[in-house]
């Protein structure tokens, strides 16, 4: 071969030769090499890919990947009730808010505590309805729409999106503590809840368990339900199992996940779908630090299916801050869920009722300085007539695509010198080459995207 660089075709070619030579039979190895390959390019389809993770990257050289810090939007003027482990669920042109009211409250599951519920048409501005379900306090003229220990402590609702799902049950929950382990409530709109039986549906008795937010929802790629729970990993520290259904009733056996790194803490994990690409569950927990005066600050961590957490980003994604009071324990709480406010814009809510803003599909991007920067994807398939993607230059930065073979060959008309060069700042942006936009032909076939880049940040991309 005298050194000669091989493209892919002439490997298996010579790869076959070898096999024949050794007696075995060139179609069943050269299957084997060929489904050995295909395992290794991406099926992307159509779907839309965040860079919160090294999935799509092969080779990134002069840039790295970088966490965004969410900003604190102003004192919202009509704000929800206070928030100690809420949701937020966007509910067509609804915000919904579940939230826990302890209302003086000694232990977990006492008697006092309640679900509160508000609602709001922006994300905004909210208002606490006067539902007349519950009586607290002599009088039913409140927000509370349960009041049943211990399952106020952690309710913490999701809106059911599996096809099919009765009228009746287009929202579920779970909720418990370690004495009645998890129970299943469902309901029609929100509001008006029952259990879906009187016996748990999840327990767990390896460790200590269930004593936070425990999580749950429908995963369109795994096609089943989801519950991310807390648990004491090693009877030591706080971290999360994973568990599955069918049906939100039988639950497959826990599997502790172990997360943590070295003497970590996760108090809760906040684990949800991506709103804009549900393939990928986003987690926003709080880290504890025991040792230092039990302060938090809250992490972003994700996951793809039943893939272990990602870890790229260790540092914290939301400070404690200024304000001293959220320097103490139980101070940094997220809400589950992220959820979009406006079009280029979505909202993470923390305690004791904030709002913190980002761009869309913002939490992390392949960023360049003032030195060009360059990235390569790993092989890939995709679906659909154009890429389109999520990014942001300076005045003075620029963004080229070019679209390559599997060996990393520019593919004629779709090379650097051919791509539109990127100016500016959107959400959704076509590439264009000097021929158009189009990349139905290539549609199939394994290809590479070569980025290059100069004070830019790349935040997705997608093919449609």
């Amino acid at each position: 071969m005298n050194g000669t660089c091989l493209t892919r075709r002439d490997w298996f070619k010579a790869t076959a030769a070898i096999l024949t030579a050794a007696g075995v039979s060139s179609r069943s190895g050269s299957a084997a090499l060929a489904t050995e390959h295909e395992a290794k390019v991406l099926a992307l389809g159509s779907r839309r890919e965040l860079f919160v993770d090294r999935f799509l990257i092969d080779r990134i050289t002069g840039a790295h990947l970088r966490l965004h810090e969410p900003q604190l939007a102003p004192v919202m003027t009509e704000p929800a009730d206070a928030m100690e482990y809420g949701t937020v669920i966007k509910d067509g042109d609804l915000f919904r808010l579940y939230t826990r009211d302890g209302r003086g409250a000694k232990f977990d599951g006492h008697p006092a505590e309640v679900t509160r519920y508000c609602e709001s048409r922006d994300g905004i501005h909210w208002m606490k309805p006067k539902l007349g379900l519950i009586e607290i306090d002599g009088n039913k003229e409140n927000n509370v729409i349960l009041h049943e220990p211990p399952f106020c402590h952690n309710f913490s609702p999701f809106l059911d999106t599996r096809l099919g799902v009765t009228s009746d049950e287009r929202f579920k929950a779970l909720a418990g503590t370690v004495k009645s382990s998890l129970v299943a409530f469902v309901s029609s709109d929100g509001i008006r809840w029952r259990k879906l039986r009187p016996e748990p549906v999840i327990a767990y008795t390896k460790e200590y368990a269930f004593d936070s937010q425990n999580v749950s929802f429908w995963s369109e790629s795994e096609n089943r339900y989801i519950c991310y729970f807390r648990h004491f990993l090693d009877k030591r520290l706080r971290s999360v199992c994973r568990t599955t259904s069918e049906d939100f009733v039988k639950w497959s056996e826990p599997v502790a996940l172990r997360p943590n790194f070295p003497d970590e803490h996760l108090y809760t994990t906040l684990t949800h779908p991506y709103f804009r690409a549900p393939h990928i569950y986003v987690a926003l927990p709080t880290r504890f630090h025991a040792g230092r005066g039990e302060s938090t600050d809250i992490l972003f961590m994700t996951a793809r299916g039943d893939r272990p957490y990602d870890r790229t980003f260790r540092e914290a994604f939301i400070r404690p801050g200024l304000d001293p009071a959220r320097w103490g324990n139980r101070a940094n709480y997220a809400a589950l869920n992220v959820v979009p406010t406006g079009p280029t814009e979505m909202s993470i809510y923390t305690t004791p009722f904030r709002r913190f803003v980002l761009r869309t599909d913002g939490f992390a991007s392949v960023h360049a300085g003032d030195d060009v920067g360059e990235m390569v994807t790993r092989p890939l398939r995709f679906s659909g007539h154009e890429l389109f993607l999520n990014y942001s230059t300076s005045a003075g930065g620029s963004l080229r695509v070019e679209i390559q073979d599997e060996d990393g060959q520019p593919l004629p008309a779709y090379a650097i010198a051919d791509c539109r060069t990127l100016v500016g700042d959107a959400i959704e942006q076509t590439v264009t080459w000097a021929k158009g936009s189009s990349v139905a032909s290539l549609v199939g076939r394994p290809v590479r995207l070569r980025f290059i880049m100069q004070e830019a940040d790349l935040f997705a991309l997608q093919f449609r």
